[in-house]
C-alpha cells in the first residue's frame, strides 16, 4: 500500500463536514500540517480549520490545485463539475484527484479533467470524525495500484477502507455513507420510547447509545452473524421476542429495504443533476 506521505502536498477542496474531518484526521495521524491545504467558499470555514490545525488556507480552488500533488474533492456533488472545470488548467502533471462526492462516477469526473488524470472515487461517512469511519474506494480508468493505495491510506487515518468495483458505490452510499443517519434515527426513537416508559432522557440516552455501541462491537470483534446474535438474546416466549414481533408487525425490515433502495435511486439522481449543472 502506498502511504499518503509519499505525496508531499495535499489540498482538500471544500473543507466542510467530510473535508474537515479528513484534514483533522490526517493532522492527528502525524502528517505535517504544512503539507495540507484547504479551500472553502466560506472564508470563515477555511480560516477556522487553518487556525485549529495549522494547515494552509487558500482563497481559491485553482491556486490550491496548482500547489498540490493530491486533490481531495469534497464539495457538494452539484458543484463538483464546476470546480473541476475551474481547476483543470491549473493541475500539475500526475496530480491525483480523490473524490468524496456521492453519486459522481470516475468517468464523469475524468471528463472534466486533463486526459489521463488519475481519479479515485471514495464514499466515506461521518463516524470518521471519531476515527471510526467506513469508506468504499474505487479507482477510475487511469488510477493504478499506487493511487488506489493512496486513497486507502488516506481514509485509513480516520477509520477503515475497502476497495470495491465502482458499480457498487451507490450501494455503499446507501449502507455506510448514509447508514449513520439510520442508526441515529433508531437511537433517537429508542430514547423517546424509553422516556415514554418513565426513564429520564439522559438515562435513556446512555442506555440506548451504549447498547448500540456494544452490539456493534460484539459483531465486529466476534464475527458472529447478526441473525445468530439476535437469536442469542431472544428467549422463547420472552420479552425480546415480543418486541421483535411488534417490529415485524410494523414491517421494519421492509422499511429498511425501501430506505436503502430510495438512497440508491437518489445517488443516481445526483449524477444526473451534476451533469445538468
Amino acid at each position: 500500500m502506498t502511504s499518503s506521505q509519499n505525496y508531499s502536498t495535499l489540498a482538500v477542496l471544500g473543507a466542510g463536514t467530510m473535508g474537515g474531518i479528513l484534514v483533522r484526521g490526517l493532522v492527528k495521524a502525524g502528517r505535517p500540517a504544512s503539507t495540507i491545504g484547504v479551500t472553502s467558499h466560506t472564508a470563515a470555514t477555511r480560516e477556522k480549520i487553518a487556525e485549529e490545525t495549522g494547515v494552509q488556507a487558500f482563497d481559491d480552488n485553482a491556486t490550491a490545485a496548482a500547489w498540490a500533488e493530491v486533490l481531495v474533492l469534497a464539495v457538494k456533488p452539484v458543484k463538483a463539475l464546476g470546480v473541476l472545470d475551474e481547476i483543470s488548467a491549473a493541475l500539475r502533471p500526475g496530480t491525483v484527484v480523490i473524490s468524496l462526492c456521492a453519486g459522481l462516477s470516475c468517468a464523469l469526473l475524468e471528463s472534466h479533467l486533463p486526459a489521463g488524470t488519475p481519479v479515485v472515487r471514495v464514499m466515506p461517512n461521518t463516524p470518521a470524525s471519531v476515527g471510526a469511519g467506513m469508506a468504499g474506494v474505487s479507482p477510475g480508468s487511469h488510477a493504478g495500484p499506487e493511487q488506489e493505495g493512496l486513497a486507502v491510506s488516506l481514509m485509513s487515518t480516520v477509520g477503515k477502507a475497502v476497495v470495491l468495483p465502482e458499480n457498487l458505490q451507490d450501494a455503499v452510499t446507501a449502507i455506510s455513507g448514509s447508514g449513520p443517519a439510520y442508526v441515529f434515527y433508531f437511537v433517537e426513537a429508542l430514547v423517546e420510547a424509553g422516556v415514554t416508559q418513565g426513564l429520564s432522557r439522559p438515562l435513556a440516552t446512555e442506555l440506548a447509545v451504549q447498547t448500540v455501541l456494544g452490539s456493534a462491537r460484539l459483531l465486529d470483534e466476534t464475527g458472529t452473524h447478526p441473525a445468530l446474535a439476535r437469536e442469542a438474546v431472544t428467549s422463547p416466549g420472552g420479552t425480546t421476542g415480543a418486541a421483535l414481533r411488534a417490529m415485524d408487525e410494523h414491517a421494519l425490515r421492509a422499511a429498511i429495504q425501501d430506505a436503502v433502495e430510495a438512497c440508491v435511486r437518489r445517488s443516481a439522481e445526483l449524477t444526473e443533476a451534476a451533469v445538468r449543472g
